[in-house]
């Protein structure tokens, strides 16, 4: 985050199409990827120059209807054009706000435990673990520290034996980051998070300025378990009630199935542990 993220994410879905793909003739040597500026201005029927300050910081208060014109223009997805509008403070929930409140409220820490065969976290904008249910510390639990997904994926070298397709969750990851960004631009936890991984993550750098934005949705993982082996769940995030940013994610395996069975076998394993533990203090 630069202080033109605007136009970096312009730049960015930009450079990702080809005149032929909206219908423009390619003319001369292109010394950079994708689209021109002038033809981004042509296809969304405006000035050029002002597409270009756009670009440059040097034009912030774009109108919705100029940010519906590019968005069209440059293909944008729902949730891409969503981003756009919040990084132009146009949509609604674009404004600042302050970071949410760390702690977890008793009823949802008891609809948690209640979850006895279900993995079940709660998670912050910058994807803190802020609480997590039995079963989930057993499924994390090959990590040496529970305590950022983000940091989890890029940092923690199990990440890499965890999932079983790990370049999938890692651009996973930094999309739910990039859209984080937009609902919370001043979220200041989720600034030092991307700083701290752009330092310390080799890959981390080049996907984050791809500027790929996507939202924590139903979705599957492919999960190596030391313990349980292979594991193919789902997962679905739930907006936390009162709680701006938070979710509550639930992670579940089709009923009967291998990946069911190996929960159950996690569940009972981390049970014993724990009664073990117990009886030797």
């Amino acid at each position: 985050m630069n202080g033109n993220d605007l136009g970096d994410f312009l730049r960015s879905h930009r450079a990702r199409l080809l005149p032929d793909e909206v219908g423009l003739a390619s003319c001369g040597v292109r010394r950079v990827a994708g689209l021109r500026r002038e033809e981004v201005a042509v296809l969304a029927g405006m000035n050029g120059d002002y597409y270009a300050r756009l670009e440059q910081g040097r034009e912030r208060w774009p109108s919705p209807q100029i940010l519906d014109a590019i968005s069209t223009a440059l293909r944008m997805d729902e949730e891409a054009r969503g981003h756009l509008c919040r990084l132009a403070g146009t949509a609604p929930g674009g404004a600042a706000r302050p970071a949410p409140r760390e702690a977890t409220s008793a009823p949802l820490r008891q609809l948690l435990d209640g979850w006895t065969y279900t993995p079940a976290l709660v998670l912050n904008p910058a994807t803190d673990l802020l609480a997590a249910n039995t079963l989930a510390a057993a499924l994390f639990s090959p990590f040496e520290r529970v305590d950022n997904l983000a940091r989890m994926t890029f940092l923690d070298p199990a990440a890499r034996r965890f999932f079983r397709h790990w370049d999938r969750a890692a651009e996973a990851v930094v999309a739910s980051l990039r859209h984080a960004t937009g609902l919370g631009p001043h979220h200041p936890r989720l600034h030092d998070l991307v700083a701290s991984l752009g330092e310390l993550s080799e890959e981390f750098p080049a996907l984050w300025s791809s500027h790929t934005v996507r939202g924590k949705t139903f979705d599957a993982k492919e999960i190596v378990h030391p313990d349980a082996g292979p594991l193919s769940l789902t997962f679905r995030p739930f907006d936390v009630r009162g709680a701006p940013g938070r979710r509550l994610v639930v992670y579940q395996a089709e009923p009967g199935s291998p990946g069911a069975q190996g929960l159950a076998l996690l569940g009972s394993l981390h049970a014993t542990r724990r009664r073990e533990t117990a009886a030797e203090r």
